[in-house]
């Protein structure tokens, strides 16, 4: 059974020259051909536009038609093992996205005081109770 997305996405691929097909038509059909490009148009332009969110997938339809016991429901575990892989750079984009923000809003090195820096940075700051003699 196929995808009737899919089988969509695959059509789309393909262009109409619609100067070509609007000299083949004859006259009297030229108000359906006419409906006919704007159905198309308004279909391309949805499957050109990617939704936020992909489909929930419905897994008691699968489970229904498989036959094999248990090939779904191991599917389905490798599904939800992606999505969380998925997830996981999210947020490190997330992270990353601030340390950015940060860093472009500090002052210039040259400028910087050790204070600053270690204001900026206080992972660089110097521990004195490990490190006694340094001043």
């Amino acid at each position: 059974m196929k995808d009737p997305k899919i089988a969509g996405s695959k059509l789309a691929l393909k262009a109409i020259d619609w100067v070509a097909f609007g000299k083949t038509i004859p006259q009297n059909q030229r108000a359906v051909a006419n409906s006919l490009k704007s159905w198309n148009e308004t279909l391309s332009s949805r499957l050109a536009a990617p939704s936020e969110k992909p489909p929930a997938i419905d897994w008691a339809f699968y489970k229904a038609i498989v036959a094999k016991v248990g090939f779904v429901d191991d599917f389905e575990k490798k599904v939800k093992c992606c999505a969380e892989f998925v997830s996981l750079p999210k947020y490190r984009i997330v992270e990353y996205k601030k340390q950015l923000e940060k860093i472009k809003n500090m002052i210039p090195f040259e400028q910087m005081t050790i204070e600053d820096l270690n204001e900026v940075f206080p992972e660089t700051k110097l521990d004195k109770k490990k490190y006694p003699s340094a001043n």
